[in-house]
């Protein structure tokens, strides 16, 4: 029980000190600082300007251009059949009549309508039109169709 009390006391003895190094610091005297001015002045530019070096460009005139349009090709409005010869596209043998005017042609392997069209001198869009029957603007042509070649047969 001793040890108790003298616990006690102890504790008592120190707590104070303790606690006297947690008190604030006494407040620092207030400061009052009074700023003059003084203007400076402005400086001066003694150095002159350089001068100016500027090139002047004067426009050249402008050429004069003449346009020549090219004459108006004479397009026939229809393109008969005439055979260039075996292309690559378009090798088999037309059909003629009896007047020696190409009337048919017979797709075989490795043709296109296209080639066909070439080989015949005849656009392609007058031989679709005398060729309904071929579908896939001339995609679709197969070995074995008969194609017209006939400008006076157009459908």
């Amino acid at each position: 029980m001793r040890a108790r009390v003298l616990g006690g006391v102890l504790v008592a003895l120190t707590l104070p000190v303790m606690l006297a190094g947690c008190a604030a610091p006494a407040p620092a005297p207030t400061v009052t600082v009074f700023a003059t001015a003084t203007p400076t002045p402005d400086p001066t530019v003694t150095a002159a300007l350089p001068q100016s070096t500027a090139t002047v460009f004067v426009p050249v005139p402008e050429a004069t251009v003449t346009f020549t349009p090219n004459d108006v090709p004479v397009i026939p409005e229809t393109a008969f059949a005439v055979d260039n010869g075996a292309i690559p596209g378009a090798v088999g043998e037309p059909t003629r009549d009896g007047a020696g005017d190409i009337v048919t042609y017979t797709v075989v392997s490795g043709d296109t309508f296209f080639d066909i069209a070439q080989r015949f001198g005849i656009p392609v869009q007058q031989l679709l039109r005398m060729n309904p029957g071929v579908a896939g603007a001339g995609e679709a042509v197969y070995i074995g169709n008969v194609i017209n070649l006939d400008a006076n047969s157009l459908g």
